[in-house]
């Protein structure tokens, strides 16, 4: 069937794409679906999602992630190794050889929006080589429905993802074959030499990153969002792997979103239209409503193993990722708020993924020791995430839950938060998605089920007026009892075989926070300082650096 057509007030030319094959504007899903399967780009599943796979790249590649250093954003980006500098003339030039592959070939274009609060909203373009990937713009973003609007639409930024494009280190600049890189003044986002979608979902987070802080003084946020029935809303901070999706789709609230937030003078906002939620091993009695989205049409997966057969998938299988993915639209899940706006969040949940089983599993934080904690980011990279990384997690801090995300330095993310915290006497937790009884290897995961007690307990206020007792390292505040939680969980140390082992790799793991911190002591308080473990010897970080 032919492609409606429509006049486009901005069109490829703008972006100075000429003599493409075919150029296929704003599909619908089921337009896409009919081109997925007629390019051969994935298969269809049993109950209807498609199912594609992204070859070598099946996590983000972020030794690949470049930032142009051009006047408009040079004083203000946070260069280092998450925002490496790229050269204009370097980026002009591979620009036009990606004009020039795209000479001939079929591209497909989505017209959507990041943000869905109409005050901050980007209004983006996603111009792709596949079908599929266009699809999972269309799931991911928020669409635009008006006819008018989608023909008038003018895009404050675009994305251009040629995966069959391979850069040429020695003449581009790039570090490998891959690249994603993000230029400011020129609106533009280039993505080669990946398949893998997460790609096109974490440039414009990055972009968002830049932007509502810089020029709105919106707190931008790596993180989930819920809401209850009497309007309370929840924040979950937290790496890929910790729980955000799973922990925030909870069918007794509503789900604002499950990855990326804006938090303004006005309450809290998803960015996104839909959900990139982790697939592999998915319990349909712990996570029915993500595994439920695993048997929709319009959702893609990928990696996700299928029988070729039965076209029935198989969840547990990891033979090709650990990584694997379902992005499927909001509207999949039953408990949404309609509009993806919340106020004021009354609780803010840090999640962590502990491999070393020292964190305790829930713990109440105070403002100080909130902003320490936000600053450090510590959890585990879980296998697959990134290009190269084990299968074992890895322990790291990444700055706000976010670093590779954030474009300015942390000290403007922290200094909102802390600011938002106080203005709105939010009670702020610390909850341990990882391990218990022991390191990784030797202990086992948290379940589940405890973790959503301890949340609902959080959620319901049950927890805020419970006994406490202070971690003699690390300071904060462990409940003594919890509804529907043995006692001895609460105590990580009591979980573990030989409690000298459990200390020794504590003492390890503070010191490991002291160190990481050192970089941030110039711009944090002599509170938020204070705020942070304690050495074996019972001596706190320098402070002498701290105004």
């Amino acid at each position: 069937m032919a492609q409606k057509v429509l006049k486009h007030k901005v069109g490829l030319e703008h972006h100075g794409i000429r003599n493409v094959k075919h150029s296929f504007w704003n599909l619908s899903t089921p337009e896409l679906y009919e081109h997925i399967i007629r390019n051969q780009e994935g298969h269809l599943s049993h109950l209807g999602p498609v199912v594609v796979t992204t070859g070598e790249h099946t996590g983000r590649s972020p030794n690949d992630r470049f930032i142009v250093q051009e006047p408009s954003s040079q004083e203000n980006v946070w260069w280092g190794k998450v925002n490496e500098p790229f050269q204009m003339d370097k980026f002009d030039s591979l620009y036009e050889r990606v004009l020039a592959y795209l000479q001939g070939k079929n591209v497909y274009v989505q017209d959507c929006m990041a943000g869905s609060d109409p005050n901050y909203q980007l209004h983006i373009r996603v111009i792709t080589e596949y079908a599929w990937q266009s699809l999972f713009a269309r799931n991911m973003f928020i669409q635009i429905k008006d006819r008018v609007k989608l023909e008038n639409h003018s895009p404050a930024f675009t994305i251009i993802a040629v995966p069959n494009f391979k850069a040429v280190p020695k003449i581009d600049g790039t570090n490998s074959e891959t690249f994603i890189i993000i230029d400011f003044s020129k609106q533009l986002i280039l993505i080669g030499g990946t398949h893998y979608a997460g790609e096109i979902k974490k440039s414009i987070f990055s972009v968002l990153n830049y932007l509502l802080p810089h020029r709105h003084k919106v707190l931008s946020m790596h993180c989930s969002a819920n809401m209850g029935e009497e309007g309370d809303t929840a924040v979950f901070f937290g790496l890929s792997g910790t729980g955000k999706t799973t922990l925030s789709t909870d069918p007794h609230r509503k789900l604002i979103g499950d990855d990326e937030h804006g938090w303004s003078e006005e309450g809290v906002f998803n960015f996104e239209g839909g959900c990139y939620a982790k697939a592999i091993r998915l319990n349909p009695e712990a996570e029915p409503d993500i595994y439920a989205c695993t048997r929709r049409f319009g959702t893609i997966l990928e990696n996700v193993v299928m029988d070729p057969a039965t076209r029935r998938l198989d969840l547990d299988d990891a033979s090709l990722t650990e990584n694997t993915r379902a992005a499927y639209p909001l509207t999949h899940i039953a408990h949404t708020v309609e509009d993806r706006r919340g106020g004021h969040p009354k609780n803010v949940i840090m999640l962590t993924c502990d491999a070393y089983g020292i964190m305790p599993p829930v713990a109440k934080l105070t403002p100080e020791q909130a902003m320490y904690h936000f600053i450090s980011g510590y959890t585990a990279k879980v296998a697959g995430t990134e290009r190269g990384m084990s299968r074992e997690p890895t322990a790291v801090f990444s700055t706000c839950f976010g670093a590779p995300f954030m474009v300015l330095h942390p000290s403007v993310y922290a200094n909102l938060l802390g600011q938002r915290i106080a203005d709105h006497h939010v009670h702020c937790w610390l909850v341990n998605t990882g391990w218990t009884g022991g390191p990784y290897g030797v202990g086992e995961r948290l379940s589940i089920a405890h973790t959503r007690a301890m949340i609902n307990a959080i959620l319901d206020g049950k927890l805020s007026s419970v006994e406490t007792r202070p971690d003699p390292i690390f300071g904060i505040h462990v409940p003594t009892s919890c509804p529907d939680v043995p006692a001895e969980v609460l105590n990580p140390r009591n979980t573990w075989k030989n409690p000298k082992a459990y200390d020794e790799k504590a003492n390890e793991l503070a010191a490991q926070f002291i160190e990481n911190f050192k970089e941030y002591e110039d711009a944090v308080s002599r509170e938020i300082l204070e705020g942070g473990p304690r050495l074996p010897n019972g001596k706190k970080a320098s402070i002498k650096k701290i105004k």
